[in-house]
């Protein structure tokens, strides 16, 4: 089992910031895109190599995010019409979230199977989500998972503090 951090309301105007084991060593880059339509965020390994990529669909009635491990579409993320709470599916790559996904306190499944559970816990780096992947086959697939989940829920804040304007 592995461990990885990432650092809590990481998505900032420069759109960077890192992954980091539990030597708090830089595993993983994130980049994301600045003003640029669509918006995208890319993860590129410790030798900048590009592992996955988030893209956010534009001109959709309702938000959805692709993302790309290894070059090849493995799941999207997409909000469903709702009144009261807004909920999200997750298709591709038979995964699955099971938990409170908002609060980032779940379970990642692959047929089944736990492959990966994220917590948020207080680290001396700050206000962190523990990301432990199980089986390490779908280690890239569970952190860009992690890091789309990220930003769906900025992209959802910033689409809440618009509309109270």
């Amino acid at each position: 089992m592995k461990q990885f951090y990432i650092k809590q309301k990481v998505f900032s105007l420069s759109g960077k910031f890192t992954v980091k084991d539990q030597q708090e060593q830089d595993v993983y880059y994130v980049e994301g895109s600045f003003l640029q339509i669509p918006k995208t965020f890319s993860i590129l390994n410790t030798k900048r190599d590009e592992v996955a990529l988030i893209t956010k669909k534009t001109f959709s009635f309702l938000p959805k995010f692709f993302v790309e491990v290894n070059g090849r579409e493995a799941l999207t993320i997409k909000k469903e019409f709702t009144f009261l709470k807004a909920r999200y599916t997750i298709e591709g790559a038979g995964l699955d979230v099971q938990g409170n996904w908002w609060d980032m306190d779940f379970q990642i499944l692959q047929n089944g199977e736990v492959v990966g559970q994220v917590s948020k816990e207080w680290f001396t780096w700050g206000d962190s989500y523990k990301v432990q992947v199980l089986d390490e086959e779908m280690e890239t697939a569970v952190i860009a998972l992690v890091v789309a989940i990220d930003c769906v829920k900025s992209d959802q804040a910033a689409a809440s503090s618009a509309a109270a304007t």
